[in-house]
């Protein structure tokens, strides 16, 4: 072995155990806090490095800086070197240069530039896990579990997932071609997205009809659990009394900040157990209970979710599903059962390592397997039948008719605007239905 060689086997073995050391100091991404390890901890976590391995890197690593057909920096093949280690783990580990880490901050915070889409790695593809509302993907038709296999005129296969990432993002107003793969079709689709600056709107709500309140959670980030209580709050004082019933809807919601699933479950519960954590650190068992005060007092619940609810979705309604709090719709969910820490380091990046599992509070692990609803609600296509010009003659169009004086404009409106939502929203509709059936028979049971 050359002096050279040894030199660097020498340094790669020390920046290997100080990375260890930083590494055990993790702070929770899902709730943004940094824990501290004892020292007896600390030793005991250290792991016995592979020399020889080591030494296979170095080799590696001397004979592409020497021999590779173009010059490449040090630091690009290093960071390659962190990626792909990562990357061989799971579908969620992964490596964040100092700019990516920066946009993902700005993910959590609610604004970012892109395509507007949650997305993962399946057989070497882009798999969509979910269209984000009001957003570039979700207006182009792009669907859950869509696999993109071309990136206008590059193919995905082969690519890491922060370089796909990265050929989807792009200056807002710029176009780019998506080639993707859907379950049920014959040949590949193409469609034409035109990027933007990402501004998610976490909770959006709607009084409907009989009382009964909408609300739409498209992402948890930091603000979801407050955004939450106010938007409950907005409903009762437009419908001018207490809501019947609460439609939650979490469909193709991908997940995001576990503190926020937190919150929004313990909205709808008095006490007890939401979810629990599981890891091989001990700093990675945890147990998050709701505090008291249900915000619906009781009233019935119905949480929409599918194929696209992910993560954060599926601890929300495995948590209310468990403690019969509310009535699960829908079809089975995309089953991340999985808490990724994410670990700062000293060059400005990070790491997002997988080191827990989380489980409903009766011990239910969702990972590979999702949230089985409680009501099942096939994806269907629901067309309006055409009306006869000469349909049944009522009060309203007879000649001189009077007016119902109660009826105002703002009032037809409103109505209307529901009326076509659930025209267009077969299982909001079916929702809805539920939902009448539930508080007709808790108000019956009084």
């Amino acid at each position: 072995m050359n002096i050279s060689i040894a030199k660097k086997i020498t340094w790669v073995s020390t920046g290997a155990i100080l990375g260890a050391i930083l590494v055990i100091g993790t702070s929770v991404f899902a709730d943004n806090q940094t824990n501290s390890i004892s020292k007896k901890e600390l030793s005991s976590a250290q792991v016995k490095l592979p020399f020889d391995e080591l030494r296979a890197f170095v080799e590696v690593y001397e004979k592409i800086s020497h021999d590779y057909v173009e010059p490449i920096k040090g630091k690009k093949l290093l960071e390659g070197a962190i990626s792909g280690m990562l990357s061989s783990l799971d579908p969620h580990s992964a490596y964040l240069s100092p700019k990516s880490f920066k946009k993902m901050e700005e993910h959590t915070t609610g604004e970012f530039g892109g395509l507007g889409m949650e997305v993962g790695l399946e057989d070497g593809f882009v798999k969509i896990i979910s269209p984000i509302d009001d957003t570039p993907a979700q207006r182009a038709g792009v669907q859950a579990g869509d696999l993109v296999i071309k990136l206008d005129d590059q193919p995905v296969k082969g690519k890491s997932l922060n370089d796909a990432v990265k050929l989807m993002r792009g200056k807002p107003g710029s176009k780019i071609k998506l080639t993707i793969i859907r379950k049920g079709e014959s040949k590949p689709l193409v469609l034409e997205l035109t990027r933007a600056v990402i501004k998610v709107t976490s909770v959006k709500h709607k009084l409907l009809t009989n009382n009964m309140g909408y609300v739409r959670i498209s992402q948890f980030q930091l603000r979801t659990g407050p955004d939450l209580v106010k938007a409950v709050a907005k409903l009762e004082k437009e419908n001018k009394k207490p809501l019947a019933g609460l439609v939650l809807d979490l469909r193709n919601n991908p997940g995001g900040v576990l503190r926020a699933a937190i919150q929004v479950s313990s909205a709808f519960l008095n006490n007890g157990l939401v979810v629990y954590t599981e890891g091989r650190l001990p700093e990675s068992k945890h147990k998050f209970n709701a505090q008291p005060g249900d915000i619906m007092s009781g009233k019935p619940i119905v949480v929409l979710i599918n194929e696209g609810s992910a993560s954060a979705s599926e601890i929300v309604a495995g948590a209310l599903q468990d403690r019969k709090r509310a009535l699960i719709a829908g079809r089975t969910s995309f089953g991340k059962g999985s808490v990724q820490s994410l670990i700062p380091l000293n060059n400005g990046g990070a790491i997002k390592l997988t080191t827990a599992r989380y489980y409903t509070p009766n011990g239910r692990s969702i990972q590979a397997k999702g949230i089985v609803p409680d009501i099942m609600i096939d994806r269907v296509k629901v067309e309006k039948i055409k009306k006869s010009e000469f349909g049944r003659i009522k009060e309203k169009d007879l000649e001189g008719h009077l007016e119902n004086l109660e009826s105002k404009k703002s009032k037809l409106v409103k109505k209307e605007s529901v009326k076509n939502l659930l025209a267009k929203d077969f299982d909001l509709f079916e929702a809805l239905s539920l939902l009448k059936g539930m508080a007709f028979t808790q108000q019956m049971g009084k």
